[in-house]
């Protein structure tokens, strides 16, 4: 008996000594696990802010406490990123993330210093080729969303021109981009194939900022296409500057409905905005999270669309968009799920301009189009390379396949019905 009940109060004291240094959540990490988070802005920025959101989500399904998790804010695109990566590492995180694009190439260079580390980066498209068995990248198929939120954009237009508010011809969009990347094409693109599948008449201009989160130039740029007739204003770009831009035209009497990306505008924009597309973040965290904190393999390369739940919509301003609206983009988001509609089908669009694609980097033997101009073979540089060399066939089955080489979005192709605008804000 007196042995029975020295073992038990060993077995006893085991468990209390594990419980003490136990794991904090079932993916099996500790309290000594920690993550380190590289921001190029701060959670004033919207574009930061969505990530900010999504690892808090994460941290608490993996059951993490905030002091595992280390935020480095107002990381520029420099070896000031490398540095953060650096003093993370000392600090003793085990997985480090980075946000934009252009940390990249200071990622990828911690990463071979610190190979026990496990390095993850949005947006970038180099791991594939750098074949690091400790640097992962990830984005999402946020054309899909995009494409749902230009379907809310061709319903109001469609409701303009039905209450005689504009005609057909007035269906003008404006869009407020930060750069001429594949990412930002892409995204307005889907954008636009979205709203015209809706209202056929729907055009397009484009104005570039050359800047993430410039909220002076983005406004500039939203009063700019306000004031050339556009009707509707969407944007890639981080700042206030053109919901409240739409915002303020609505109140003087324009017609400037907004469309937002990654957070609600709704209060920001009350009268003008109608609703916003985002990346959710959250399921890649607790995927790449919970698997560096059970020491399973992480993807090279990571992507996920609206099945996964990480695109989506969010923000519906419920004063500008009807119950009856909402019904048929969900029912637009079904087919694109089922595979019944392709974003970017090449039957809904043509490309004809060929001044304008070859001012682009876009050129003759890069693509084939038919008799009526819709693409038939396009080489995309999917393979990403110094010279950007164009190396992989996307087009299969009538449909350009963005996203499925590598995550980070390769449709760079400007569209007909898509106007470039050269007098950009400066």
């Amino acid at each position: 008996m007196k042995k029975f009940v020295v073992m038990l109060m060993a077995v006893c004291l085991l468990f209390a000594a594990t419980a003490c240094n136990g794991t904090t959540n079932e993916a099996g990490g500790d309290d000594e696990f920690k993550i380190g988070i590289i921001l190029l802005h701060n959670e004033t920025v919207g574009y930061d802010k969505n990530f900010i959101d999504a690892i808090e989500a994460a941290a608490d399904e993996l059951g993490l406490k905030d002091s595992q998790i280390i935020y480095k804010k107002d990381i520029p695109e420099d070896s000031k990123c490398y540095d953060a990566c650096v003093e993370l590492a000392e600090e003793g995180c085990d997985v480090i993330f980075a946000d934009s694009f252009s940390h990249e190439a200071f990622v990828i260079q911690a990463a071979k210093e610190y190979p026990n580390i496990q390095f993850l980066h949005a947006t970038g498209q180099n791991a594939v080729i750098e074949n690091l068995p400790n640097f992962h990248t990830a984005f999402a198929d946020i054309y899909q969303a995009r494409y749902l939120a230009g379907v809310t954009a061709g319903l109001k237009l469609n409701q303009l021109i039905a209450d005689g508010t504009i005609t057909e011809e007035e269906a003008k969009i404006g869009y407020v981009g930060a750069w001429p990347f594949a990412e930002v094409i892409s995204g307005y693109t889907s954008f636009f194939l979205g709203a015209r599948s809706i209202c056929p008449s729907a055009t397009m201009r484009v104005t570039y900022t050359s800047s993430w989160a410039d909220y002076a130039k983005e406004k500039e740029a939203a009063n700019k296409l306000i004031n050339e007739g556009c009707v509707l204003i969407s944007e890639h770009a981080d700042t206030n500057g053109s919901p409240e831009a739409c915002e303020e035209a609505m109140k003087n009497g324009k017609i400037a409905y907004h469309v937002g990306y990654n957070i609600d505008f709704t209060s920001v924009a009350p009268t003008a905005n109608l609703v916003s597309s985002k990346i959710n973040w959250t399921p890649y965290f607790v995927y790449a999270f919970g698997n560096a904190m059970k020491g399973e393999a992480i993807d090279v390369d990571w992507c996920a669309g609206l099945e996964k739940g990480s695109v989506l919509l969010m923000g519906y301003n419920d004063a500008n968009v009807t119950a009856e609206m909402k019904e048929e983009i969900n029912a637009v988001s079904q087919k694109i799920q089922s595979g019944e509609i392709k974003v970017f089908d090449t039957s809904t669009f043509t490309v004809t301009n060929t001044a304008v694609l070859e001012a682009n980097f876009i050129f003759p033997d890069m693509y084939k189009v038919d008799e009526e101009g819709h693409l038939t073979e396009y080489m995309a540089d999917a393979v990403a390379d110094a010279d950007f060399t164009p190396d992989t066939q996307v087009i299969k089955d009538g449909c350009f396949e963005e996203s499925t080489v590598r995550s980070a979005p390769y449709f760079n192709v400007i569209i007909d019905g898509v106007i470039l605008d050269t007098d950009t804000a400066q």
